[in-house]
Parts: C-alpha cells; structure tokens; sequence
C-alpha cells in the first residue's frame, strides 16, 4: 500500500506540466494594443497612482486577491526539518486549496533561512507585493517571533496556519462537541498533550473561548508541564500546572477533554476509560493519531472522538479554516487577522455543524445521510457553504474590530458575490426563488415516501416557496421523518387509502371518464386508474385543488409522461411536449433538449421540440440562439437523424423565421462562433453564442447532459417538462434533494406564470 501511495503521489506531481499550481493572465494579451496596456507604455498609468495612493495597489494589481504562503522548511507536516526546498511542495499544494476553496491566488515562497530576524526581514522586504502572508511549516518555538513580529510591523494579514488553523478547527469542534456531551467549557478538565506551536495556540483559543487555566493540564515529551520543572520556555511556563502529577496517564483520570497533537499511539484504551463519563477525545497526531480510532472507539461507548485523519469521522481540518478566514480578511483590505476575526471563523464553522447536509456533500462522501450528532461535529472540507459562511461572519468581525480598511454593507450581495465566482451560483434559479416565495402555490409530491423528495418538501415549505401536499400513508411518512429527523409539521398528508379519500376518487374518475369516453375510457376503468398516486396528483392539478405536481423519483417517466398527456393534455398549437435541462457552468447558462420525452423524435417532433424549447428559454429570461445538432454539418449527410434534423430546419425556418435557430450541425461548430463562422458562412447564427442546444434524440441529449454534471462541468436544473396544459414536472431515480427542491421552484413560477395565462394578463404562444 505504501509503495503504491508513494508512486502514485510521485506520478501526480510530475506528470503533465511539474507541480501543482501555475499563473494565469487575466487581462486580454491577443493584440498589440492589449500588450500596451498589459506594459508599456498603458502600465505607467496605474503605477503613478498607486505613487499617490498605495491603497490603490487594491484596485489596479492582484494584491487584494494574492496571498504568500511563506516557510523556511523546518517543521514540514510530520517530516520536521527538510530544508525550503523539499517543503515546496507542500506550499504549491497549500495555494491549490486557497485558490479551490477560495478563489485566492497564491505565490509560494520558500526561504532558505533558519535565523528568525533574518527571515522576518526577508518576508518583511517582499510583503508590498501581497495582500495576506501565511506562514507555513515553521518550528517552535521560533514561529512565535516570526508571527508576533511581522504582525506588529506589517499592514496585511499574518497568520502562522500550522498554529491558528488548527486551533481555530479544533476549537468549533470542541464547542460542539461540549454541546453533545452537556458540559461547559468553563468547567471542564482539559488535558493537552504536545507543547508545540498549535498545542499552544490551541490552548490559548480555548481560554478565550472561556476554559479555566487552572482546569488545563499540559504535557510534553518528558511528562506533565508543572511549576515544579526548571527546563521551562515562556510559552510553556504560561501552563504550567501546580498539581503534583507527572504523567500524561495522570493527567487523564477524570479527564474531560483531551486535545494530541505529539506522536502516535501514547494513549491507550485503559487511559480513555479513566476520563470522565462523554469524554471528548481529539487525537490530532499524523498520519497516525495518539490512539487509533478502533481502540478509541471500542473503549466506550460514550466517545466524541476526532482524528486529522480524512478516513475517520470528525476530521479536524485545516482547510476547513485558512481559505475563508483570508477570502474576508482581503476583501475588507484588513491590516490584520486578530482574535476577533478568529473566533468569528470557530463559531461559524461550528453552527454550519448543526445544520441539515446538502445531498452534494453526502454525494461527495458517499454518505447516505450526515446529521449533527457524535460522528459529525464539523462541516465536510467539501461543503459549498463554508465560502460564504466563514468568509462572511470573518469580513464582519475585521470591520467590527476595526482592522478594515473597506467597508461593506450589502452582505448578502457579498455573499452572493462569493458563490458567483466560485461557480457556486445561480442568479436565474435565486431570482425565480424570489418570485416563487412571493407568490408561494399548492404543490402536490407524489411520492413522498422517497426520502428525498420527502426532505424537498418540507425544505420548499420551510423557505416559503410552496406548501407541499404529500401523498401517502402517515405512518409510513412519520417513520422516515423520524429516522431522518424531518419536521412534518403543517404539511398536509393525503392517504388515498382512506375512506374519507372516496369520494374525491370518484369525483375525479367520473371527471376523467367523461373527458375521455369518445376515446374508449369507462367509469369502472377510471375509478381503478384513480387509486394511482399519479393519476390521483394529476387530477388534483387539473380540477384546481392543487397548482402543480412533482413526480418520477420511482415511476417509470414512460408510464407517467403518457399518464400526464391524457389527464392533462397537450397546449394548443402542439402536438407533442418534451423536457429540457438547464445546465450552469463558468462558461455560462445553456438549455438542453430533449432530455427525458421523445426516444426517436420525427421532423415534427423535432419542430414542437424547437419551438417550445424557444418559448422556455424566454421564459427564463434569456434570448435564445438555438444550434439543432446531429453528427453531420448543413446536409453533409442526407440520411437518418441528419435528416430528420435539415427538414425540421427548412420548415422552422419558412414558417418561424424570427426563432433564431440553425443546423444541422456538430456541437463544437455551434458551440466555437469562430469556427462555425468561417466554415459555414452562410448559417442563421452568425457573431451569436449558441445557448440553446436541440439534441436528434433522447439518448444523445440524456448523455451529453450527464456526462457534464459526472465531469464537474457545471450543474443542472431539471428535466423542465415543454409543452403540457399545466405545472406537471418529472424527476428522475437519481434525483437530489436539491435536484427536486430546484424543480419544485420551477413548477411554482410555472403555476403562476398559469394562473396569469388563464387571468388573461399574459398571452401563452
């Protein structure tokens, strides 16, 4: 295993393009006039400003946006003193994680020096250049000078990550954990073993946060940190204890916390047990903590324990941290992270805790479902929200503490700022957000005893945006909500086993049967059809009693598309529906079609396709360029799907020539203007970007899609169901909870975008 780990990690950092991290323009450079500007003679512009106002630096360089993270190699993770050079790569791998995490670039900087005052001024001599400085990877007990002193004597952020990262993590953990196990931070006995730079920072932490001096027992490599030693430095002296104990056993009777950050496997089962009823036990130590979690574990069952390990529950770790405290501190301009900024990162991290889990999180970690609790004390490394949270409440603690040196007051716009250039938002689904909590409907969830789905209504209810109508048994659905822990209060249920349901199903069957008798339907027929969920739920749409319906995590689409065409039907002027997908990527929004309906669609199909498709992307406030695609370009290939695709194209074109759609063509020619344009001058879409791509069929436009969301290119909204009389939505078997919460929006707008069709204060096309 080793062997393998050490070849793959050796492979990974050598293939392609050396090491981990480059630099990007991000200026145009094609022409002679964007390298005037780029230099000389544009660039003496900005830089005879910056001579006026330094601050300016922030509007006309990288500054704001650049970090150093800076070590002289004498502490590297758990290798110790290997020299600057060979702690390079640790450094480029911490600038991935500030840019990944953050958006945050980085120089990494190795400096080949032991001498603390010599290194201070080096840093001290590069540090115009930056607008934060991580120092990394530096021994105790040297890292306290080096951090106190370039704190005190520069103007940007300093932090020493390796002290405050780990005690800032630890510390949301702790509160936490205290929480779980009803104890205060006050009285608990706390027991500290590892007297180096996060050991102490830790410590230091949790006094603020309120632990008693006197209920702190440190240790080091000789025993327990006590009065009576005369080998004490000043950090070391500062917890020193006056009880007359010597070991770290000791220390441990009765015990309530204990924080390692030492050496591997100095604790054992035996010393756990004697702690305190819930103890709390961090074992930091890596890559092999002071106690292995299987003896930790199997000590007692009353345990919240943590590890540094990501294999582990409660993984205490720094990237949890160190990106979001220095995305606020650069973009308030602060002079410094002080405790303020600190603290305000730990409890922020520590709430984000006690919150419910996106499904992408528990994606991303292949877990079924992650609650607060014993095993889950701090957010996932992979949770989106960090971003905004901790970035946020530490960009209000520099302000507060008055470090700033700008001032923000719209944190919602910042926050919203955050997610969009992190790819993280969606300014189309947050403004139908709005307008479906504005005007919230009645949403009918066909199967909500699907875990998921169940989890989207109450979510959809709980932001306001509809109010859910479950369907099916109340027993059934409370046991899932008590496993899960969901609260179904003030959702309406309907069982339509029960007797009071009777005559609503023969409502709806008589309704049904006399719609469609001239098409072979009998009462008997439709009574029997009515004890369907689907067909129940759609007829709730259809008689008014409720505005939509949101179905498919276990029916199969082919069954309840063809349900939804006969008790719903078609809109006028078409003669089939589709679905489509909207996906969102950094290169921009574009809608797909058709996703989910028409297996091999006709010409005509192809047509309906183009023009409903037309009409929702205007509804989603965008204008649509739409590319009609097939594997062949402008009648290269006369037959099959080709063309299907040509006559689709001639008939759109004659008879709809302000839809702005051309074809057939290959999807990099609609999607690279360039190319598409000089090869095939001739074509509708000429200068335009594509946002609009029409797929020959089901398989291709199912594919293409999901092949992007599995890439990471971007993500998805949908299927949208085209063309049906009313707010009739499908999802799909592997459908999120965010999946059908962002459905669940779409079917209200939908709704009352209906309702206003039907008050005649819209046309309908």
């Amino acid at each position: 295993m080793a062997k393998t780990i050490r070849e793959e990690a050796l492979r990974y950092h050598a293939e392609g393009k050396p090491g981990k991290i480059e630099v990007i323009p991000t200026k145009p450079y094609s022409t002679q006039s964007d390298l005037s500007l780029a230099y000389s003679p544009g660039v003496a512009e900005p830089c005879l400003e910056i001579e006026k106002n330094p601050l300016d630096a922030y509007t006309y360089t990288a500054k704001g946006n650049l970090v150093a993270v800076i070590s002289n190699g004498t502490a590297v993770l758990g290798l110790g003193d290997i020299g600057a050079m060979a702690g390079k790569p640790v450094m480029e791998g911490k600038g991935l994680l500030f840019k990944i995490f953050a958006g945050i670039d980085v120089f990494d900087i190795e400096v080949d020096e032991k001498d603390p005052e010599k290194f201070i001024q080096t840093v001290k001599a590069i540090s115009p250049t930056f607008g934060g400085i991580n120092l990394e990877d530096i021994k105790a007990p040297e890292c306290f000078e080096i951090e106190t002193r370039l704190k005190k004597e520069l103007d940007i952020p300093v932090m020493h990550d390796d002290q405050h990262g780990t005690a800032i993590i630890s510390a949301a953990a702790l509160l936490n954990a205290l929480e779980l196990a009803e104890k205060k931070i006050e009285e608990v006995k706390i027991v500290v073993n590892g007297a180096g730079a996060a050991s102490i920072s830790c410590t230091k932490l949790y006094v603020l946060l309120g632990a008693r001096k006197e209920n702190i027992i440190m240790c080091d490599s000789k025993g327990v940190i006590s009065t009576y030693r005369t080998d004490l430095n000043v950090s070391k002296k500062e917890f020193a204890t006056t009880q007359a104990i010597k070991t770290l056993e000791e220390a441990l009777v009765g015990a309530d916390v204990f924080l390692g950050l030492s050496v591997a496997d100095v604790v054992t089962g035996e010393m756990v047990q004697s702690m305190n009823q819930n103890p709390i036990v961090f074992a930091l130590a890596n890559p092999n903590p002071e106690i292995s979690y299987k003896e930790a574990t199997s000590s007692r069952k009353d345990l919240i324990f943590a590890t540094g390990r990501s294999d582990y529950p409660n993984q205490v770790n720094n990237v949890l941290g160190f990106p979001y405290i220095f995305r606020g501190a650069l973009d308030t301009h602060a002079t410094a992270i002080n405790e303020e900024m600190k603290v305000a990162a730990v409890y922020a991290i520590a709430e984000l805790a006690k919150e419910p889990v996106p499904d992408v999180v528990n994606a991303a970690y292949k877990l079924k479902r992650t609650t607060f609790g014993r095993d889950y004390i701090l957010p996932k490394p992979l949770d989106p929200r960090l971003l905004t949270r901790v970035s946020v409440a530490v960009a209000k603690a520099a302000i507060a503490s008055g470090v700033s040196r700008k001032t923000i007051t719209d944190w919602e716009a910042y926050a919203n700022r955050l997610r969009e250039m992190m790819g993280y938002d969606n300014k189309m689904l947050r403004s139908f957000t709005e307008m479906a909590k504005a005007h919230p409907k009645r949403v009918v969830f066909a199967e909500a005893n699907h875990v998921n789905m169940l989890k989207a209504a109450v979510e959809a209810k709980s932001e306001g945006i509809c109010y859910p109508i479950l369907l099916g048994n109340e027993e059934r659905l409370g046991k899932i909500a008590k496993e899960e822990n969901i609260n179904l209060e003030g959702i309406e249920i309907v069982n339509l086993r029960h007797d009071r349901e009777n005559e609503r199903r023969y409502r709806y069957a008589r309704i049904f049967s006399e719609k469609k008798a001239r098409e072979g339907v009998t009462y008997a027929e439709a009574c029997e059809l009515m004890v369907d969920r689907n067909a129940f739920g759609m007829m709730m749409v259809a008689t008014g009693e409720a505005d939509a319906f949101i179905t498919g995590v276990y029916s199969r689409y082919s069954a309840i598309t063809k349900l939804a065409e006969q008790i719903i039907g078609i809109r006028p002027s078409y003669k089939h529906f589709g679905a489509m997908n909207i996906i969102t990527s950094k290169r921009g929004t574009f809608f797909v079609a058709d996703t989910l309906i028409n297996r091999h669609p006709s010409a005509e199909v192809l047509i309906d396709m183009a023009r409903l498709t037309h009409d929702s992307v205007k509804f989603f406030a965008h204008d649509p360029v739409m590319a009609m695609l097939s594997y062949s370009n402008f009648g290269s290939d006369k037959q099959g799907s080709p063309k299907k695709v040509h006559e689709a194209i001639d008939y759109l074109h004659t008879n709809y020539p302000e839809i702005m759609v051309d074809g057939e063509m290959q999807v990099n020619f609609a999607l690279d203007k360039k190319l598409r344009d000089e090869t095939y001058p001739f074509n509708k879409l000429k200068g335009k970007d594509v946002n609009t791509l029409i797929f020959p069929n089901l398989s291709s436009a199912n594919s293409a899609y999901k092949l992007l969301l599995e890439m990471g290119v971007g993500e998805t909204i949908g299927p949208i169901q085209m063309g049906l009389n009313k707010p009739i939505h499908f999802t799909d078997v592997e459908s999120t909870t965010r999946d059908i919460l962002n459905l669940t929006t779409v079917a209200v707008v939908d709704a009352i975008v209906q309702e206003q069709i039907e008050k005649g204060e819209v046309q309908q096309k």
